[in-house]
């Protein structure tokens, strides 16, 4: 596995970034091998470390490392690496399956797994069935980065108590970004102005998600108590909502080069974002209207767009 020198500084993010990186690149190197050596389709592999080491900006993994250094380091660091590497890991089966359900086209610049797999497919088969493939391809890549995920964590080399503190923290996680998911496609087509029932599924599908446990999951191998589980939290939530808030400026007036993915796709799959929900507010009978007769539309061009802004 790869290497972590022993005098490496958690503290040091861009040092941390690198070691996770290097985690994952030795991990997926591996299972490349042994695919090749049962003769199995090498674009899986190929394709899942495109996705993961490319673009990302390795948030959750550098938080798990923050959480465990805020907690007091208890342990060896190289460890902790692996299962931040594994929240990696987990995070490209989620957006992998994300893109599917939102129909997007790139992530991080790049068209998403489920296109990358249609466009393969389409020499010789028909649209649909170039699609059709594309989607059962991304599904199966995601559910193998679950899978690995798993595998990352488990051999980690925890300690029985590390591993029994940080199940928990690791299965809420997953069941809230789970019930955000659902809440997201809930409420997608339906924009609404219920500002609290948007910043429910900011809660559940990033805040949580994205800060609070990550956290969570560093400090609880270092031992933390419920006192510093509880900063975490204190911390964590309101900048998570405030990160989701941010995340939706940018998908409506954000510019391609700088978020990755194009400025319409939240309007055109009408999400239930705040800032949708405060414009409705804010609107007189006639933009309300107006607001919704755009927002959801498939085929919103920039003039659109515009008169949305």
């Amino acid at each position: 596995m790869a290497s972590v020198a022993l005098d490496a500084d958690p503290a040091d993010l861009v040092s941390m970034r690198g070691h996770v990186t290097a985690l994952l690149a030795e991990f997926l190197d591996r299972k490349a091998r042994t695919a090749a050596a049962h003769e199995l389709p090498s674009e899986i592999t190929e394709t899942l470390r495109d996705f993961l080491l490319f673009g990302g900006k390795l948030l959750r993994p550098l938080l798990c490392v923050t959480g465990w250094h805020a907690a007091g380091s208890n342990g060896g660091l190289r460890p902790v690496l692996q299962v931040a590497a594994s929240l990696e890991m987990f995070h490209a089966f989620a957006l992998i399956h994300d893109d599917l359900m939102d129909d997007s086209a790139t992530r991080r610049g790049r068209p998403t797994v489920h296109r990358v797999f249609t466009a393969r497919h389409t020499g010789g088969h028909s649209e649909r069935a170039a699609a059709h493939f594309g989607a059962g391809a991304a599904i199966l890549i995601g559910d193998l980065a679950l899978a690995w995920s798993d595998e990352l964590l488990h051999t980690a080399g925890l300690a029985p108590r590390q591993l029994a503190c940080v199940l928990p923290h690791l299965d809420a996680m997953r069941t809230e970004v789970m019930y955000g998911q659902y809440l997201d496609l809930l409420t997608a087509g339906r924009p609404t102005a219920d500002v609290d029932a948007a910043l429910t599924v900011v809660r559940y599908k990033t805040a949580k998600y994205t800060l609070e446990r990550p956290l969570h999951l560093g400090a609880a191998l270092a031992g933390a108590d419920r006192t510093v589980l509880g900063a975490c939290t204190d911390y964590a939530l309101p900048l998570g909502e405030a990160y989701q808030l941010r995340d939706d400026l940018l998908g409506v007036f954000g510019s391609p080069a700088q978020t990755g993915k194009s400025a319409l796709d939240d309007l055109r799959d009408a999400k239930a974002t705040v800032l949708i929900a405060l414009a409705l507010q804010a609107a007189s009978p006639a933009q309300a209207d107006r607001l919704r007769a755009l927002i959801g539309n498939p085929r919103l061009g920039e003039d659109g767009a515009t008169d949305v802004a």
